[in-house]
């Protein structure tokens, strides 16, 4: 069945608004488990923005579930994945001027550049995953490179104006998870999935993970961690394997 894996990244910007030490990062990875939650995502942005290099040393020694690291693929965030030892490495695009990441990794031209990047990680043990979008040709990509899952970026899904929109961008991902899995890879899906949304995807199959961070920590804000994970975990149990 289909797991959730929670980001905490949120929880860190409302921290960094005041700069100063809540509400916690760590405290709230560790209600979202107890909630629920089958692993915890962390992305540590080259600038630092949200999460800090401190809140990813102690929720990847405390957690009891997996820590999945998102991160750009610089040679420093390398260095701290291979000091930490996730569970997952996903590597994503990255640009300081985005609010949030709003794209999938190009991967297309870079299969040997990639391979030769997550090779010291895949050599450590750690797991790896590509952020793309649902496009065969960087699927196929995605799979030259090595890497074990792909997260597919379902914010164009998530974004969409209108209910015609909405179906043409699920398609297109349903498609997508579909050629993932034929090529053997897992697959997550993630970015702008909440409450209501993500039922469309509950007759999908082959879908491993649910990456959700900003629909949740929005509906703690109102209900608590623990109860707004529960519920969220509650509706993906009840979806398709």
């Amino acid at each position: 069945m289909p797991v959730l894996v929670v980001n905490v990244d949120h929880v860190a910007t409302l921290r960094q608004q005041r700069m100063g030490k809540e509400p916690e990062p760590v405290t709230a990875a560790h209600l979202a488990e107890l909630a629920g939650a089958r692993g915890i995502i962390v992305h540590l942005r080259e600038d630092r923005r949200h999460i800090q290099d401190r809140d990813v040393e102690m929720i990847a020694a405390t957690l009891n579930t997996r820590m999945h690291l998102e991160m750009a693929g610089t040679p420093e965030m390398r260095e701290i994945a291979l000091r930490i030892n996730p569970h997952i490495v996903c590597l994503v695009p990255e640009k300081r001027e985005e609010l949030t990441t709003e794209g999938g990794l190009v991967v297309g031209g870079r299969e040997k550049e990639l391979a030769a990047y997550l090779a010291p990680i895949h050599a450590r043990g750690i797991r790896s995953s590509l952020f793309i979008e649902a496009d065969p040709a960087q699927i196929r990509a995605a799979r030259n490179v090595g890497s074990e899952y792909v997260e597919l970026h379902t914010g164009h899904f998530a974004d969409a104006a209108t209910q015609d929109e909405m179906r043409r961008e699920r398609d297109k991902i349903v498609r997508g998870v579909e050629l993932a899995r034929t090529l053997g890879l897992k697959v997550n899906l993630g970015h702008g999935l909440n409450y209501t949304n993500i039922y469309e995807f509950k007759n999908v199959s082959g879908i491993s993970e649910y990456s959700i961070g900003h629909s949740i920590v929005s509906r703690a804000v109102l209900t608590g961690m623990e109860k707004a994970v529960a519920q969220m975990a509650a509706i993906i149990a009840t979806f398709s394997e």
